[in-house]
């Protein structure tokens, strides 16, 4: 199928200029003030005036499938991304089987295959398991997956995190790590802050993650190793990678949007404000926000982690830890930073889309002769969010009821329709 945008807002090297775009044969054709022949049946006139956006790449989603369905499936997950303008996901692999061999790898390839209708790129564990005891097969699941990580879990043995680096890097490919001390955790479940005192609620401690950071970027340092810290939450983690960085080390580093717009005073006792890491203190955002601002931070991941309605049901005590976000990142992050002057438009871009594909080598840049995966947004439509309009089968997000700006009308993927919006 073929198509014209016209008179749509491009975002063509690094800046925003008005032109119609072209797409033939699943590819950007053009991309042009040329004037789009009236004998093309798929003009979108109704799209005019909106922005275009590179795909959206999301290097930290949990899709659930093979293994709990029941909270998400590859195609209800793909569904939702597609939803909120992303057409490249890196899926996590807490699932069953374990992706740490190409036995365990194959079944999760197999479904992709048949029932995403975006890109997804698996990740390989770091360990068998993710039991962290011993490394995974790496030569037989290197050349399909996009990274590998232990995600949920912290790599507790220095020397078993060092072997894996060392082998790992062998390959070019990046240790994507869950930074976690678990001797600091003593079983809290929400930030060891202001609210969790005030409240009777047991906290996580900043050091847990920031910890585990410093010792990695010291093994980082010795091995070599392309690596990630995966949503980082602290201020201490931003200072020392801030510090890494400078140093030379080959560190990049995400973080999820709840942790740059809020507070772990904004908490109610419901499980759609848990997330591992926990939401934390006011300084900590800020730092983030400095983070992003900076270059310390290099992209916004949403960690898009569903569970049933029955397993957040149970209070920050009692619910699983994890939120969804595909579907409310982009107007969430749109309105609370773009429109408040926090960081342009054009920067959002990078840290969504291009960063991500220039670090992990996945996803396609918005130019000439490149696949048409690109999305459409309406940056006037201002709505509220309701969880019940999800594609996913996840509905907990601290967002439900938020007013935002920006709404996804078309999304492409190798130029087919992937989401379109009915109500427009």
């Amino acid at each position: 199928m073929n198509y014209i945008l016209p008179n749509v807002n491009v975002f063509v090297q690094g800046r925003f200029v008005k032109s119609n775009v072209f797409v033939m044969d699943g590819l950007i054709s053009e991309i042009s003030t040329t004037k789009p022949s009236s004998s093309c049946e798929n003009i979108l006139s109704d799209l005019e005036g909106c922005f275009v956006f590179p795909g959206f790449i999301d290097v930290h989603v949990h899709l659930r499938e093979p293994g709990f369905f029941y909270k998400e499936t590859i195609e209800t997950g793909t569904k939702a991304a597609a939803h909120g303008g992303y057409t490249t996901v890196c899926t996590m692999p807490n699932l069953n089987p374990t992706p740490d061999s190409w036995e365990n790898l194959a079944p999760q390839l197999e479904i992709i295959k048949k029932n995403a209708c975006i890109h997804v790129h698996p990740y390989g564990t770091i360990t068998v398991g993710q039991k962290g005891q011993e490394l995974a097969f790496y030569d037989e699941i290197v050349q399909d997956v996009c990274a590998f990580t232990d995600d949920g879990r912290g790599v507790q043995n220095d020397d078993l995190m060092r072997d894996a680096m060392k082998k790992i890097s062998q390959y070019g490919k990046i240790i994507a790590a869950h930074c976690e001390d678990n001797t600091l955790l003593h079983g809290g479940y929400i930030h060891h802050g202001e609210y969790a005192a005030l409240n009777g609620h047991k906290g996580i401690c900043s050091e847990s993650e920031w910890k585990q950071v410093e010792r990695d970027l010291a093994l980082v340092k010795e091995t070599g190793c392309k690596y990630h810290v995966c949503h980082i939450s602290t201020k201490e983690t931003v200072a020392l990678i801030r510090k890494a960085k400078a140093q030379g080390i080959d560190v990049t580093c995400e973080t999820g949007p709840h942790y740059l717009v809020m507070n772990d005073m904004m908490l109610e006792d419901d499980g759609r404000f848990k997330m591992n890491p926990p939401i934390r203190s006011e300084a900590d955002r800020l730092a983030l926000i400095e983070g992003i601002q900076d270059g310390t931070i290099d992209m916004i991941a949403t960690d898009h982690a569903p569970h049933s309605a029955e397993e957040k049901s149970r209070g920050l005590a009692g619910s699983m830890m994890g939120i969804v976000g595909l579907e409310t990142a982009f107007p969430v992050l749109y309105t609370e930073l773009v429109q408040t002057g926090i960081i342009s438009l054009e920067k959002l871009i990078d840290l969504l889309h291009t960063n991500p594909r220039k670090r992990f080598g996945i996803g396609t840049p918005f130019e000439v002769g490149q696949k048409a995966d690109f999305t459409v947004f309406d940056l006037s439509k201002r709505y509220t969010i309701n969880s019940e309009d999800f594609l996913s089968m996840g509905k907990s997000t601290p967002f439900t009821g938020k007013i935002v700006t920006g709404a996804c009308q078309l999304t492409l993927c190798g130029g087919k329709i992937a989401y379109q919006r009915e109500d427009k």
